[in-house]
């Protein structure tokens, strides 16, 4: 089985826009080769370029490093190339649909190394039924990159309920080589780690609007300038024993009985959905977007996160 030492050679399957900053990230170890493999073919250089865009302009990101991490990216369309046999590790990046998933793990594992590892980026499918299918389920694991895989550090290590320790222990050393900050999810479920915190969340969030407590404005401004503020510094666990145990159970036994703990999506959900208010995509949800919001939103998430991650070096 690879170790950490073993690993040199990485694919990714699946050109689209996380398979390129998968790629990208990858890049930051100068010893990794990487091989794009994609059913069609897809510019990976102009899609990276593209996405690291605002880190050049900002100067964060020098043109000479760019190149040099791009001619260590080679892309193809061909399921037998060489370059997919001596794949130490795979990540792959296709649709998020099971089927998919799981014709694109039989092929590679068909091709691959005996000891290969195999990844799947996914934000909510399970692991452990991707891996169903496969002979070696011990070499697999979930790895799921947080959108825009280029900049969110996080990336959750999922263990399914065949995955060996070492497997995840040398996916977590190469995820930490490329600048990542990989967690450990010991266990497949729904949601894996992040995912269930930010739906919590977005569940009395939701629920605060429905009910008529505060409109979607106030609700975001609440949490921007709030616990939201700290949060990168100050997270729930270090607040609560910075508080004390005694004042969290104190609060939890008084507020949760109030929160909202319905187990199916908000009825006002469904209501937006039956009146076409879609987000983004028909420019308006909780509230209404222009094409000049929804640019200027992606612009400046985009912007802060550089900021946060860069804007001290």
């Amino acid at each position: 089985m690879k170790t950490f030492a073993d690993i040199k050679e990485i694919l990714i399957a699946g050109g689209g826009m996380m398979g390129k900053n998968i790629a990208f990230v990858c890049t930051s170890n100068p010893n990794y080769h990487i091989t794009v493999y994609d059913l069609y073919p897809t510019d990976v250089e102009a899609g990276i370029r593209a996405n690291t865009k605002q880190l050049l302009d900002g100067g964060y990101l020098k043109e000479d490093d760019l190149k040099e991490r791009l001619s260590r990216i080679y892309f193809t369309t061909d399921i037998d190339d060489p370059a997919l046999k001596k794949a130490d590790l795979v990540i792959e990046a296709v649709f998020e649909d099971m089927k998919i998933k799981r014709e694109t793990f039989a092929k590679l594992e068909a091709r691959c190394s005996a000891d290969c590892i195999f990844c799947t980026n996914s934000s909510v499918m399970s692991p452990s039924e991707i891996s169903a299918e496969m002979e070696h389920r011990e070499r697999f694991v979930g790895t799921h990159f947080w959108n825009p895989g280029h900049l969110i550090p996080l990336v959750e290590v999922v263990k399914t309920d065949a995955t060996a320790d070492g497997v995840a222990e040398t996916v977590m050393e190469v995820l930490a080589s490329v600048g990542k900050k990989p967690c450990l999810c010991k266990k497949d479920v729904p949601g894996f780690i992040a995912n269930r915190l930010q739906h919590a969340l977005w569940r009395e969030a939701i629920s605060i609007v429905e009910h008529g407590i505060a409109d979607a404005e106030t609700v975001d401004i609440a949490i921007k300038n709030s616990f939201g503020l700290r949060l990168p510094q100050l997270s729930a666990l270090e607040n609560s024993d910075m508080v004390g145990t005694q004042l969290t159970w104190n609060i939890h036994s008084y507020v949760l009985p109030h929160l909202e703990d319905s187990h199916e999506p908000s009825p006002l959900l469904k209501q937006m959905l039956d009146e076409g208010k879609l987000g983004f995509k028909s420019g308006e949800g909780f509230k209404k977007w222009s094409q000049e919001d929804i640019d200027k939103c992606n612009a400046d998430l985009n912007a802060y996160l550089i900021r946060m991650l860069y804007g001290n070096r």
